[in-house]
């Protein structure tokens, strides 16, 4: 009897815990959101408390009047709204070296307080994997990604009069391309071609810009170019597809975008024959995705890079920014900080053959 007491006792003790133990759990799930609430509103303060009355700075890593300073300038103009505080935004335009001077300040110089973003080329970011590391002063891989404005489709445009119509023709038929300079899209995205494909693009360099790549190709100096971003094309050459002028030769992307897909525009990654050289366009073009890269310093306070990954993402999704943006016909299609991150951070996993090979073949454009 007096066992079968004490385990009654046991057993209602045992109970009686578990009991307390599920109503301390029970309230403690019921005010954690309360809790968090809290701790995000004391973050949120403090950000919006020192971005009160402050200035940010976008340093743009291109020079006036082209597509990255048009972007940064539209962003600029809305993105102070969104961030806690208020602060008022100004662009600066810092351009050199492909946004790799840029890059360097916003790494190394620059506050590292969150009044300075970046608005750096893509090729910037993969710089430091693909060019000469050596001479760089500035880790990607540890950046606080912002997100991107919009990723971007890079194509091959000919003459019509150009001797070839296909990808495989110009294997056996060289035609002239205008280029930039070294390290230019108008450089390197050809000379991958010339690489993995045994295409014959002769490219003559030295143009100033795209703009007079494509003035060069209405005069008949060059038979076409490559490298050219779709935003800019489809603004520049709105009768691409209906003069009978030009011909859309490629799309220099892994998958292409749908409105050029729907017209049959052949899409350089699903023409990859081998694994090898899968890996290596899909490693040159991550800069595709990457688009229109916005940059913190490492260093700079976690709640504040939050709290401006947030700010940049509402922006982009602003009615009175997208206005804004269709009266300029550029070209919205934002992604994540996050999103960026992992990509940049998958590239940079890249296998170190894969890497040495790109890095040569580019090298010789250099």
């Amino acid at each position: 009897m007096f066992k079968t007491r004490r385990r009654i006792t046991a057993a209602l003790t045992a109970m009686r815990t578990l009991l307390v133990a599920l109503i301390g759990l029970c309230m403690l799930i019921s005010i954690a959101p309360a809790l968090a609430q809290k701790r995000d509103t004391a973050a949120n303060d403090a950000v919006a408390k020192f971005y009160t009355g402050k200035t940010v700075t976008i340093i743009i890593g291109s020079s006036p009047g082209g597509g990255y300073d048009t972007y940064a300038r539209l962003i600029a103009r809305h993105l102070g709204k969104f961030i806690p505080g208020h602060p008022t935004v100004t662009p600066s335009n810092m351009p050199g070296a492909g946004s790799i001077t840029a890059a360097t300040a916003i790494y190394n110089t620059q506050p590292k307080d969150g009044t300075r973003i970046g608005a750096i080329y893509a090729s910037a970011m993969l710089e430091p994997l693909l060019g000469d590391a050596a001479h760089l002063h500035y880790d990607p891989s540890k950046f606080g990604n912002l997100g991107s404005a919009s990723n971007e489709v890079y194509a091959c445009v000919t003459r019509a009069d150009a001797p070839i119509k296909t990808l495989d023709d110009a294997r056996s038929h060289e035609i002239v391309l205008g280029a930039t300079a070294a390290g230019g899209s108008t450089v390197d995205f050809p000379t991958i071609l010339n690489h993995y494909f045994g295409t014959k693009f002769k490219i003559v360099r030295g143009y100033p810009g795209s703009n007079e790549v494509l003035l060069a190709m209405e005069r008949g100096e060059v038979q076409g170019a490559c490298g050219l971003t779709w935003s800019v094309l489809s603004v520049q050459m709105p009768n691409l597809f209906t003069d009978g002028k030009y011909r859309m030769l490629v799309q220099e992307d892994m998958s292409g975008i749908d409105s050029l897909n729907a017209r049959g525009v052949p899409v350089v990654g699903k023409l990859a024959k081998d694994e090898k050289t899968r890996q290596a366009l899909e490693l040159f073009y991550a800069q595709n995705v990457l688009g229109r890269p916005y940059v913190v310093a490492p260093g700079v306070p976690a709640d504040r890079t939050a709290a401006l990954r947030t700010a940049f993402m509402s922006a982009l999704k602003d009615p009175d920014l997208l206005a804004d943006a269709k009266k300029v016909r550029i070209t919205i299609n934002p992604q994540s900080g996050d999103a960026v991150q992992a990509l940049v951070a998958k590239v940079f996993a890249t296998p170190k053959p894969v890497v040495d090979e790109v890095r040569a073949t580019l090298g010789h454009a250099k």
